[in-house]
């Protein structure tokens, strides 16, 4: 089964954190648990404050239309201010090759 990354950098608006940014999220969280083949999400910051927030999805059509609905569906949400719009890297990317962790003998 094909597993696709939403994955987008972006830096803070002036005067907030990264953990403004994921406050912010709750609502997109909540629209993202509703949405065909969503997977998980994780949001992660660099050293230097950037955010990498990452999505995963079961297929291409389902990124694309779950993706679309951020800025649609969910445009007046909160989050959309916490944004430098100037910074934001967005793409969709097939993942080629995964490791899971295994069950430890014992534990």
């Amino acid at each position: 089964m094909a597993q696709i990354l939403e994955i987008t950098t972006l830096r803070p608006a002036p005067g907030l954190t990264p953990e403004d940014f994921v406050t912010a999220n709750a609502d997109i969280d909540e629209y993202l648990r509703r949405q065909p083949g969503f997977q998980w999400r994780r949001i992660t910051v660099r050293d230097d404050g950037t955010v990498v927030d990452i999505v995963a999805y079961d297929s291409m059509a389902h990124a694309r239309a779950g993706a679309g609905g951020i800025t649609s569906e969910m445009g007046d949400s909160p989050v959309h201010a916490t944004i430098d719009h100037s910074s934001v890297d967005w793409q969709l990317t097939t993942v080629l090759h995964g490791v899971e962790a295994s069950a430890v003998a014992g534990s």
